[in-house]
């Protein structure tokens, strides 16, 4: 099969290697149709974040069941996506349900060969069926679209609060969505890219561009209790941290969402802050699968294509075949990219 394999740090080549064979009864061969590019695929793939040489990397990723083992719940044809992360299943986390605390876990496109590849190995448990109404292409959205649902989850949401989302990314802007879908009668969004705003704006959403703006000042004239209810951080720097507790109204939810970059040093002002205000800080990471039927994925699936909208996020659809020249695009910086889903 062909596949784009990172050799070793910085260096990309689309080549032919093996098409992986079941491992265990409970593998499924998977014909990737859409795999996107994920933000920790450049420290991965571009700043030695790699945990192995050569590597296959993508896990957000749709396809088509290409082979299975007899008495599977899924036969070849079926359309589906897949959770990337391999639980060990033995672990306190994992007796629970909680398979993205697994203290022994393993992760297609990162601790194994993923889905940047014509074919990948995916145990039957991690798979979702997709609906009929929900395309391949947005399928491959769900892993981000389901994080950011698991980080929104992460707070009591009611119906009339107001929320702020700093980034407008991918994964941004779809947190938005999800405060929008819950109740949020507010929700504004903020970044420096002017394109990725106004998608947000097509959502619904209150653009704020705080290159041009003071986002606390504006939200102090937009908001009579001078802050929202609810702020999710994604983008992952310390000065987006802090901003995000200083636009928090008082008895205010926080949740950190971004990986961040640096050390985060937190001034008294901002402690007395937090106390003064009583505000609720929350991490996130990942998302869940369990109890099937209830979990986050299910959710996602029953919303993309619907009031969750995925399509206007993508910026470009390259084949696979192309994927070094895109990634050497996206590290350089030399054009404008939002969600890169390459077509398989």
């Amino acid at each position: 099969m062909q596949a784009l394999v990172l050799k070793k740090d910085k260096e990309l080549e689309y080549r032919t290697i093996p098409t992986p064979r079941p491992s265990s009864s409970n593998d499924v061969l998977v014909a990737v149709k859409y795999a996107g590019i994920c933000g920790s695929d450049i420290p991965r793939g571009f700043q030695g974040g790699a945990y192995h040489y050569p590597l296959v990397m993508g896990h957000e990723f749709s396809g088509v069941v290409e082979e299975t083992r007899p008495g599977s719940a899924y036969a070849p044809g079926d359309r589906i996506t897949a959770f990337p992360l391999l639980p060990c299943g033995v672990c306190g986390p994992c007796q629970t349900g909680d398979y993205a605390q697994c203290e022994r876990y393993d992760y297609l496109g990162s601790r194994r060969d993923g889905a940047f590849a014509e074919y990948v190995l995916v145990p039957e448990a991690n798979l979702f069926r997709l609906p009929e109404s929900v395309t391949l292409r947005s399928a491959a959205m769900t892993e981000p679209c389901a994080v950011a649902l698991h980080g929104v989850e992460r707070m009591k949401v009611r119906a009339g609060m107001t929320a702020l989302v700093i980034g407008a990314g991918p994964v941004g802007a779809m947190a938005a969505q999800w405060l929008r879908i819950k109740g949020c009668g507010r929700v504004y969004i903020a970044d420096l890219d002017g394109r990725k705003l106004e998608i947000a704006q097509t959502f619904g959403m209150i653009p704020i561009d705080s290159g041009a703006t003071d986002l606390r000042e504006e939200l102090r004239r937009l908001e009579p209790a001078g802050g929202v209810d609810c702020v999710v951080e994604a983008v992952g720097l310390p000065a987006t941290f802090l901003l995000a507790l200083q636009s928090a109204a008082r008895f205010g939810q926080v949740v950190f969402m971004g990986n961040i970059k640096g050390t985060l040093a937190v001034p008294e002002k901002d402690v007395s802050l937090i106390l003064r205000n009583e505000l609720r800080i929350m991490g996130t990471w990942n998302s869940k699968i369990a109890p099937r039927g209830k979990d986050e994925w299910t959710r996602v699936l029953g919303f993309l294509d619907g009031a969750m909208r995925v399509e206007p996020l993508v910026s470009h659809t390259p084949p696979l075949a192309e994927g070094a020249e895109v990634f050497g695009r996206l590290v350089s910086r030399t054009e404008w990219f939002n969600k890169v889903i390459f077509s398989i």
